[in-house]
């Protein structure tokens, strides 16, 4: 309030056993940063909570006589403290937490600075901790002599650690935050909320631990891609030093897959020529991306998880085991939990890489970011072709608007969109994508889809039209396709309704079937001579 009396300043500090020292007149030629500290006169101390060990008790009191003959209006309250090790990072920080915890501060009343000029480096370092972390609650206060002993008592410099009031400093972390962000998602201006939301989250774990990533979603949603970004920016903020190694963990079988992974010693088995060190002990240092982890066996899951957890593993054929020190990140399309139940992967293994887990929306989920990565596709086609391709207006209205709409399947995701892409801008006349070249990918497209589907719902396709089946849920097909799949097998109705109702007939005083057969197929606007 304009006119109420400023709260009193109190400083927090330790006692120089070194630069605080000082006898007979001569004390006053030296620099002595507890007593200097009260000798401004623009700067008033109301009281100096002094901290010092026992053996310390005669320079306390030298130093508090010196300071009540310059600053009478200073307060200097004593507080012991035995420290064995000023050096010992674990007793010095105890032992100041333990002071910030009991000591009655009143912030309300009261401003509190931290002296850390003084003390070890150690101290130094545990004040700045426990102011920052708000036990201290309190500025820093730095001191320094003058040039000249007779320029005065020095200089001074409050600190606040409170960044929210430094606009450059927040500035810049945020376009660091925001530079990641954006690497991560290849520079792509995406504008899906929920996947910019896994992106913020995906960013602020990668630089922050070196445990192992998983990630998760379809074919095609961009697993590896992620991996090599996360690469990048860990490479970028210095946090590994090794090379990034990515395994498709399919490709593997057999006894190959052991030595690939983990390396083999001269003679470990037929064929074994030469010593090979494995992929693992490529990533040292680095990161390791195995894709569809799920494909692993289990003798490999066993090795990799000692791998993961003692970052030591023994190659086949070896008397020792080798070190490697690398982060994992695992992708995969397949639901691992359900493969722990089916007996196909580990749950030691699972509950190790599944700390951090992401799961990748399907394109289709993301219809929004469809447009933007057209363009980025595109501009990366002119990149590396040399010339450049473009849509006109009419064509790029109608491959978008078909690749919006719900029936477009995008059953690879990105790779799909990928090559449709570099499809067109090859057969791009003068370098034009048009409507004719549009539709032709579009007919493509189509064809592709209708044949994906076509083995997921045989039954299905056979009786409708691919638009038709894309707007029956997916709960609907599935049962519609293997209810026309009895039908087709037997010579009426009736049978077919004593083959699909045979577990509830006896239950029921009602046994018209056929009729029920017939009312359902009539919800999807089939009837029994569209099934023959």
């Amino acid at each position: 309030m304009p006119g109420s009396d400023p709260k009193p300043t109190v400083v927090l500090g330790l006692l120089g056993t070194t630069l605080d020292t000082g006898k007979g007149p001569k004390r006053w030629e030296r620099w002595r940063p507890t007593v200097s500290l009260c000798q401004h006169e623009d700067f008033i101390v109301d009281r100096l909570e002094l901290i010092h060990d026992r053996r310390a008790n005669s320079l306390a009191e030298q130093v508090i006589e010196d300071i009540a003959s310059v600053s009478p209006e200073t307060k200097v309250v004593q507080h012991t403290m035995a420290m064995r090790d000023p050096w010992d990072f674990d007793e010095v920080f105890a032992k100041l937490h333990d002071f910030a915890r009991a000591y009655p501060f009143d912030t309300d009343r009261e401003d509190y600075l931290v002296h850390i000029t003084t003390g070890t480096h150690v101290v130094q370092i545990c004040n700045f901790l426990l102011t920052e972390s708000g036990y201290f609650p309190a500025r820093l206060i730095q001191t320094s002599p003058p040039r000249r002993a007779k320029d005065g008592p020095g200089l001074r410099s409050i600190i606040d650690l409170d960044l929210s009031k430094y606009d450059q400093l927040a500035s810049r972390f945020q376009r660091e935050h925001d530079d990641a962000v954006a690497s991560l998602k290849d520079g792509i201006e995406t504008r899906n909320a929920k996947f910019n939301r896994l992106i913020e989250r995906v960013e602020h774990v990668a630089v922050r631990t070196s445990d192992p990533i998983l990630l998760t979603g379809p074919t095609g949603a961009g697993k590896s891609k992620l991996a090599g970004r996360i690469f990048e920016l860990r490479r970028h903020r210095r946090l590994v030093e090794g090379s990034l190694v990515v395994v498709n963990c399919a490709t593997l079988r057999g006894d190959s897959a052991m030595s690939t992974l983990f390396g083999h010693k001269k003679g470990a088995f037929t064929g074994a020529a030469s010593d090979r060190p494995g992929l693992l002990r490529q990533a040292d240092g680095g990161l390791l991306f195995l894709d569809e982890i799920g494909e692993l066996g289990l003798d490999e899951q066993a090795m990799l998880l000692r791998a993961i957890e003692e970052q030591r593993f023994m190659p086949l054929g070896a008397d020792s085991d080798v070190q490697s020190a690398f982060q994992l990140i695992a992708g995969t399309n397949r639901d691992l939990r359900e493969c722990v139940r089916d007996g196909t992967f580990r749950e030691d293994l699972l509950a190790r890489i599944n700390l951090w887990s992401f799961e990748l929306p399907a394109l289709r989920d993301r219809v929004e970011d469809i447009e933007p990565n057209v363009d980025f596709e595109l501009d990366r086609f002119t990149r590396e072709r040399g010339h450049m391709v473009r849509f006109n207006s009419e064509a790029r209205e109608d491959f978008l608007a078909f690749a919006t709409e719900p029936s477009s399947l995008w059953s690879g995701n990105f790779r799909d969109l990928n090559a449709a892409l570099t499809r067109m801008a090859t057969l791009a006349p003068g370098g034009r994508i048009t409507r004719e070249v549009v539709e032709e990918e579009q007919r493509r497209l189509e064809h592709a889809w209708a044949c994906a589907e076509s083995n997921d719902f045989p039954n299905l396709s056979g009786v409708m039209r691919r638009e038709q089946v894309s707007e029956i849920d997916l709960f609907d097909r599935i049962q519609l396709d293997a209810v026309i799949g009895v039908c087709r097998e037997c010579g009426s109705l009736s049978e077919a309704g004593r083959t699909l109702f045979a577990a509830s007939r006896s239950k029921r005083s009602s046994t018209n079937d056929s009729d029920r057969i017939r009312k359902y197929l009539a919800r999807f606007g089939l009837s029994w001579s569209d099934l023959r």
